[in-house]
């Protein structure tokens, strides 16, 4: 059933106040603070029907009404105002997010603080799947007899490093010559390639060396191209919902704390994205998981020449600030994608 525009009015109404005073919200409220021409006994009516068509519930019965996940689904999809943010609000976020970056997982991890910090509530946010992404460089340092430091570096300056064991036979001279060898070889290959070649154990033949010499060496370097491939999931401002009087119980408020250590749980929270330019709203009883059909869950992509590789979101009560939240999500996913575009050189 369709709501008439007289309902429509009148739950945005109950939702703006419920989400600004979490207070249950009554007729005699409606009518004082909204001009719409209305008296109390008939938004009184109205309130009820809206309540039988699961628009909104009553939690005690004297008390007012609140949105249910029903009526917060309308509101994010016909009702809700999204507002640009102010001048101010842009250049506070972007004060915060301008500082000296050249690594793809710290823009990732400084845009989910700032994104904690600008909306109050916990921020998430997913590093990206870079098997696109090129080898930029390899190397092989001596470090003593029986050591050496095998150091990669991608196209988005990612760069790692891993200490391995070498036979002690092996000279300063030669593992340099392997690593200028190595390097000449490999650079320019995507990520993903480089995993296929050294999986089907490929990678040996590229270099023409003893196996015996080069697999510790090519060990290394796989090992890292998987760990620069294996995503990693930051949580800025869990303790947020503590402020939040839906999250006063100690028993509730220590099941979604818990939730949040569970980095597999949030990944697939992050996954839930839709397309490049869509921001993902999932309400209460819409989220999967048990322990967070309390809350609301905003997120949103961010790419690289329109191919996703990677979230950010945020989690909170139902009894979000919707419109604040998608307004500066969509703002800071335009930046993740305009400072990716700078570290690979293409901005």
């Amino acid at each position: 059933m369709l709501l008439d525009d007289r309902k429509l009015k009148i739950l945005q109404a109950i939702i703006d106040d419920y989400i600004s005073t979490a207070e249950p919200v009554g007729s005699r409220t409606i009518a004082k603070k909204h001009e719409l021409g209305l008296s109390s006994a008939t938004i009184r009516n109205e309130m009820a029907d809206l309540e039988d068509m699961g628009f909104l519930e009553q939690p005690h019965t004297s008390a007012g009404r609140v949105p249910s996940d029903k009526g917060y689904r309308l509101y994010v999809d016909q009702l809700m105002k999204i507002n640009d943010l102010s001048e101010s609000d842009i250049e506070n976020i972007r004060n915060a997010m301008d500082i000296r970056i050249n690594e793809l997982s710290q823009l990732i991890r400084n845009a989910s603080v700032v994104m904690s910090q600008f909306t109050k509530y916990t921020s998430m946010a997913v590093t990206p799947h870079i098997k696109r992404s090129v080898l930029k460089a390899v190397q092989v340092v001596p470090i003593e007899p029986g050591k050496a430091l095998v150091i990669v570096v991608t196209d988005s300056n990612i760069v790692r490093n891993n200490l391995i064991r070498v036979p002690e036979k092996i000279t300063p001279d030669f593992i340099i010559q392997v690593s200028n060898m190595l390097n000449d070889k490999l650079k320019g290959y995507t990520l993903e390639m480089l995993k296929t070649n050294f999986l089907n154990g490929e990678a040996e033949q590229l270099a023409s060396l003893p196996y015996d010499l080069m697999r510790p060496i090519l060990d290394g370097i796989e090992d890292l191209i998987k760990l620069i491939d294996r995503p990693e999931i930051y949580l800025e401002g869990t303790t947020n919902i503590l402020n939040f009087p839906e999250f006063k119980e100690v028993q509730k408020a220590k099941e979604f704390l818990s939730l949040l250590d569970e980095k597999k749980l949030m990944s697939e929270l992050l996954n839930t994205h839709g397309n490049n330019n869509e921001i993902v709203i999932q309400i209460g009883n819409e989220n999967v998981i048990q322990g967070i059909k309390d809350c609301s869950i905003v997120t949103a992509s961010y790419s690289i020449d329109d191919y996703v590789i990677g979230s950010i979101g945020i989690i909170g009560p139902t009894r979000m600030e919707y419109s604040k939240v998608v307004s500066s999500l969509n703002y800071i996913r335009n930046k993740i994608n305009q400072e990716i575009s700078k570290l690979l050189g293409d901005g």
